[in-house]
């Protein structure tokens, strides 16, 4: 039973079973944790992963870690959240129109009348206040990359509307902690992080190209463009490029970031993009463009893709 001043509880197509906001958060609060796609984690985990890349490669590459990077790794973490929030926030005020005809997004809260555009704002801004009072604890050079990433985070929402490959757009926001976290350790942004954020670029056109094959019957009716509609038939080849391109330059990061690291250090950090590579492997031989539910489960286990490194960086740490 809904009270006559609430929104009746709708299901969100692609909400993970079970999960907290369904569970335990309270009714006024759930439209807009929805919004953030609270209920939702892989995306955080997506904008997350390349930080803590980067910051272990950063530590890697100048020999040191102390009680701040710690807070990096923290503050990483809920500025990941924080920024996914407000980043889904925008991107569903300005697709309000779109989600409504998407049988996969018709339910989300602006479409479905749970929440105001007005409100969705105010919400936006909120999330966005707080990642920035999280950001100022870094360095200068740190703040000013954090507040340049809000130029592709801005655009990414128009670009399925004038071109074939969005999913670089989302790259090059969902990417750009490779930067933040890098910059953040060292006080200057260098050549390894640069090739681990296009690194992170190829992987999410590997991912997100699998996660758009969700829509493509919807896409092609109402005019939106992807990699996954521009694909069609041959995207199991173009994953298998994607792929290749995320481990050799994920690879490359690691040789750059480690250069004078001693040889065996080296050598087990570089099983990280290795051992990514498998899985990613995993992934495109498992691709099918007709089963809604295997696509969904694929996108989702990048957040386990993204983890594997990270036990390697951090061995190669104490090697």
């Amino acid at each position: 039973m809904t009270d006559a001043n609430q929104t009746p509880e709708v299901e969100i197509a692609d909400a993970v079973t079970g999960n907290w906001v369904d569970r335990f958060a309270p009714l006024r609060a759930r439209p807009f944790l929805r919004l953030s796609r609270a209920d939702r984690p892989i995306g955080t985990w997506l904008l997350l992963l390349p930080c803590w890349w980067s910051l272990a490669l950063a530590m890697l590459h100048t020999g040191r870690a102390s009680l701040f990077d710690l807070w990096i790794a923290i503050g990483c973490a809920i500025g990941a959240f924080l920024m996914r929030g407000a980043g889904c926030t925008w991107n569903d005020i300005t697709d309000r129109d779109i989600d409504g005809s998407v049988e996969r997004t018709a339910n989300r809260p602006i479409p479905s009348g749970q929440v105001g555009v007005r409100k969705a704002l105010v919400w936006m801004a909120l999330q966005s206040f707080l990642a920035l009072l999280i950001l100022l604890t870094f360095n200068s050079n740190a703040v000013l990359l954090g507040v340049l990433a809000l130029l592709p985070v801005a655009i990414y929402p128009f670009a399925k509307r004038f071109t074939w490959w969005p999913q670089v757009f989302l790259g090059l926001a969902f990417n750009w902690g490779a930067l933040l976290a890098w910059t953040a350790h060292t006080g200057t942004l260098g050549w390894p992080a640069v090739v681990l954020y296009v690194a992170g670029i190829a992987w999410t056109l590997f991912y997100d190209t699998i996660y758009a094959h969700q829509d493509v019957e919807d896409d092609a009716l109402i005019g939106v463009k992807s990699t996954a509609r521009l694909f069609g038939d041959a995207t199991p080849l173009w994953l298998r490029y994607f792929m290749v391109a995320t481990v050799c330059l994920l690879g490359l990061a690691v040789i750059l970031a480690g250069i004078n690291a001693n040889v065996l250090a080296l050598v087990v950090a570089l099983g990280g993009p290795w051992a990514m590579g498998w899985h990613l492997a995993w992934q495109q031989r498992g691709f099918d463009a007709e089963d809604g539910t295997k696509l969904l489960r694929l996108f989702r286990s990048n957040r386990d893709a993204g983890l594997i490194p990270l036990p390697f960086f951090a061995v190669a740490l104490f090697v």
